[in-house]
């Protein structure tokens, strides 16, 4: 049975991911609304193309941290003897994965500005790294391995989000099946929103990014 706590904590998971930052560091600092240029999208990748590397690891930290901060609210109840669940379990790790749903979730249909956000790659970095620490290192490796030499966000991200479950099965060898579902269907959901860069990308003609 799900309880009031578990709820609550939910709801506080999906106001967490639905902290705008690329769209409101867009407006305050540059009176900008970055979901009206470059790709349209209220995440990390666009402000550094249309706001440039400042503000773009201003949101990438902020949203990143929307998703471990959400993760970590399991812990938080179980310190605060709100949650009898013990940390490192399976059901503690259903606990987490909702919770990084939710506020992953609230990144992508932010409440606050009009349910129009990101695709969610910062935060889901974030819930990664609370969710299994060293799968998610191997991963972000991963991403910074094929962005140096490609230079294509997107195709990195892809790549890095494919090869978390292929970490997670295969070397960790996790024997959670929530885990590992979760895991598989992150995978397939990233590559389903980015169909149009997979496009872009077919036609060459996807940006690159210059970010360093």
């Amino acid at each position: 049975m799900i309880s009031l706590i578990n709820i609550s904590a939910l709801l506080i998971a999906y106001l967490i991911g639905s902290v705008a930052s690329a769209v409101w560091i867009g407006q305050i600092f540059y009176n900008t609304d970055v979901r009206e240029y470059g790709s349209g999208n209220a995440g990390a990748t666009n402000t550094f193309r249309v706001l440039g590397k400042k503000a773009g690891i201003g949101v990438l930290l902020i949203d990143s941290s929307k998703g471990w901060l959400s993760v970590n609210l399991a812990t938080l109840m179980h310190l605060c003897d709100l949650s009898h669940l013990l940390p490192g379990t399976a059901p503690f790790i259903d606990l987490q994965l909702a919770l990084g749903i939710a506020a992953l979730l609230g990144h992508i249909f932010p409440i606050y500005v009009g349910f129009r956000g990101g695709k969610g790659i910062a935060t889901l970095m974030g819930i990664l790294l609370a969710i299994h620490t060293g799968a998610a290192l191997i991963s972000m490796g991963v991403f910074i391995l094929v962005l140096v030499t490609s230079r294509f966000v997107s195709l990195s991200s892809m790549i890095a989000s494919v090869s978390f479950p292929i970490v997670i099965i295969l070397f960790f060898q996790t024997t959670i099946p929530s885990l590992v579902i979760f895991s598989l269907l992150i995978a397939i959901l990233v590559l389903i929103t980015h169909q149009k860069n997979i496009e872009r990308l077919l036609r060459k003609e996807e940006s690159k990014a210059n970010i360093f």
